[in-house]
């Protein structure tokens, strides 16, 4: 017998007093530094303005984006607080960020010169930070090349310059040697600027790897973004932090099928059921953000239950051994994230098929129906 049942698919349930709750315990871990909260990437798939509003009704004041869209975007959404850009500005974009209020990012001489170029045209600029590469080696300026620099900063006084970050590459990781010697970089840059007639309101370095091992890093201002959301960056950092997922990401049961023993099941005929089970189909697929790659350790989570990942995960949907369950169509289970009875981590994913919280995070799909509750 076929039961079937026409249901929506894959849901993120936003536990926003979660994310109060993680925020509350960074600010007591970080000696109650100011705290950019990072919300690029649509809040690393958890809502963008939703949760900075939530942040910014409990007093935080800073949120960094990837790109002048998303902070638009915030500023649409009615957050008000102080928003950086961590892309590299174009000349292009610099009266939108002025008429939004964003702070840019500045990593060259050539971003001062056209700054520059458009406080002489417009009689204004945006505020900006300025980015240090000290050993990331992706976005900022060398280390080497702070000294002119800030030479001709100081001959460009109409720009804004309110901040100055880098980036650690290697805090969420067991050896903080290489963050240690980053840290050492940034603090000799600090000193060169000081000595040539320079002070930052902010100051900023630490990241949620930091956040847990290298509290020496916190200067004025932290940014945090994984733990917020209620996961650890990694293995290799202390996990003493209790913070909470802020995160349940849900799907339903839509169709149970009685098999028999040996029947092939889903692409590839990988995967042939062990006895007679049953077989149901939970709609959320690769598509949606569910990762392919887990179907081999893979299980989600019903009335206290784990149940085991039955084939390959299709685009749309995938399969899942209900063996002597309790289950019928329309059931909610839990892909990851924590509820009243069920738990699955997205480190235990992650970690089973070789990626991280960031890319199962982000990987949310268009799909997904989005409930935003404990506020």
């Amino acid at each position: 017998m076929v039961h079937s049942i026409n249901m929506i698919g894959p849901k993120a349930i936003i536990h926003l007093d979660s994310l109060i709750h993680n925020y509350q315990l960074i600010k007591e871990k970080v000696q109650n530094k100011r705290v950019m909260a990072v919300v690029k990437a649509n809040a690393y798939g958890h809502g963008a303005v939703p949760v900075a509003k939530a942040l910014e009704s409990v007093g935080v004041d800073w949120f960094g984006v990837f790109t002048p869209e998303e902070g638009i975007a915030l500023r649409q959404g009615g957050v008000s607080g102080n928003i950086l850009v961590f892309c590299r500005f174009n000349r292009q974009f610099l009266p939108k960020a002025m008429e939004w209020n964003l702070t840019l990012n500045i990593t060259s001489e050539d971003d001062l010169m056209d700054l520059k170029e458009f406080h002489t045209a417009t009689g204004s600029s945006p505020a900006v930070h300025v980015k240090i590469d000290t050993g990331m080696t992706r976005l900022g300026l060398p280390v080497e090349a702070v000294s002119s620099f800030f030479k001709l900063l100081k001959e460009t006084p109409n720009v804004q310059c309110e901040g100055i970050y880098s980036h650690f590459a290697t805090a969420d990781e067991g050896d903080p040697e290489y963050a240690k010697h980053q840290l050492e970089q940034f603090e000799e840059v600090l000193k060169i600027a000081g000595q040539m007639g320079f002070t930052f309101e902010h100051i900023h370095l630490s990241n949620s790897g930091s956040v847990l091992n290298l509290p020496e890093s916190f200067f004025t201002l932290v940014r945090v973004g994984l733990l917020l959301y209620g996961a650890f960056p990694s293995d290799e950092v202390p996990k003493d932090l209790p913070i909470e997922p802020v995160m349940e990401f849900t799907a339903p049961v839509v169709n149970l099928r009685k098999v028999n023993a040996g029947t092939l099941v889903s692409y590839g005929g990988v995967w042939s059921a062990p006895h007679d089970t049953v077989i149901g189909v939970v709609q959320v697929g690769f598509a949606d953000g569910f990762p392919r790659s887990w179907y081999e350790e893979g299980c989600i989570s019903l009335k206290g239950e784990r149940y085991k990942i039955a084939g390959r995960v299709c685009m749309d949907q995938f399969t899942v051994d209900f063996f002597n369950a309790n289950v019928k169509a329309g059931d909610e289970v839990l892909l990851f994230g924590k509820n009243k009875t069920d738990s699955i981590l997205i480190e235990e994913i992650s970690e089973s098929i070789g990626s991280t919280p960031y890319v199962l995070f982000t990987a949310i799909g268009g799909r997904t129906k989005y409930i935003f509750k404990g506020l």
